[in-house]
């Protein structure tokens, strides 16, 4: 099982980054998809989440209405485009995979994760 995400960076506020997570090893379609946070000195923080199908999403109020989540089931990936960026955006992001819907901040309630991605927002 791999997941390996790409896109990190740094950006100014109010910028847009995407963030891609490719899945290897296991049924991806099967599977919801999330993104997860770490803010520096803080603990994880669950981002967003897509279903198998990729008809029906959920995102942390913080985040509603700038971010989107979606997925390509036939290249096994799942995407996040992260609009109106802040500051306290700044996070590595993870993406990771459950068998079930969760909104967890514990690694365990998840089945797979990705090695993390940086995400600076910065002047």
């Amino acid at each position: 099982v791999q997941l390996v995400e790409s896109g990190g960076g740094l950006v100014q506020p109010g910028g847009s980054l995407t963030l891609s997570c490719a899945a290897s090893g296991f049924a991806f379609s099967s599977y919801y998809m999330n993104w997860v946070r770490q803010a520096p000195g803080k603990g994880l923080e669950w981002v967003s989440t897509i279903n198998s199908a990729g008809d029906s999403t959920a995102y942390v109020v913080s985040v509603k209405g700038r971010f989107t989540i979606s997925r390509d089931n036939a290249k096994n990936t799942v995407y996040l485009q992260m609009n109106s960026l802040k500051p306290e955006d700044t996070a590595v992001y993870y993406c990771a995979a459950a068998s079930r819907y969760t909104t967890s901040r514990k690694r365990d309630d998840y089945n797979a994760w990705g090695q993390g991605t940086q995400v600076t927002v910065s002047s």
